[in-house]
């Protein structure tokens, strides 16, 4: 896990940056993915036929609200939810963010959803 970590606290960084460039001020944000507070496991890759490391958040109420994979192949994948309102267009929901990459290649975007009508 400790190869892991410098990588899963890059990651986490990154989604807070895409969180907060949404425009969100860090007090809206009440949970944020820090990787030294995350459970950790392994599971099988059904693909591969490796090991996986698994990283995941909880909500103090025991609920899911983010995870990370990272893969043999040196791929990653994460997403933290948001669920709020868009905090400058009004035409979006933002369910959550997502990063993904491989090796120290870290993309990016947010999850979007049109937002519900008056």
């Amino acid at each position: 896990m400790k190869a892991h970590q410098l990588l899963g606290e890059a990651i986490c960084a990154r989604l807070i940056t895409e969180i907060h460039g949404l425009g969100f001020l860090p007090e809206q944000i009440t949970m944020k993915p820090v990787f030294s507070e995350a459970r950790f496991e392994t599971s099988r890759d059904p693909f591969s036929g490796k090991d996986t490391l698994c990283a995941y958040w909880h909500h103090p109420n025991g609920h899911r609200v983010g995870e990370m994979k990272f893969h043999a192949d040196g791929t990653f994948f994460a997403e933290y939810d948001v669920v709020l309102p868009h905090p400058k267009d009004p035409r979006w929901f933002v369910e959550g963010v997502v990063a993904w990459g491989r090796d120290d290649v870290i993309k990016s975007e947010p999850k979007l959803l049109p937002a519900l009508g008056d």
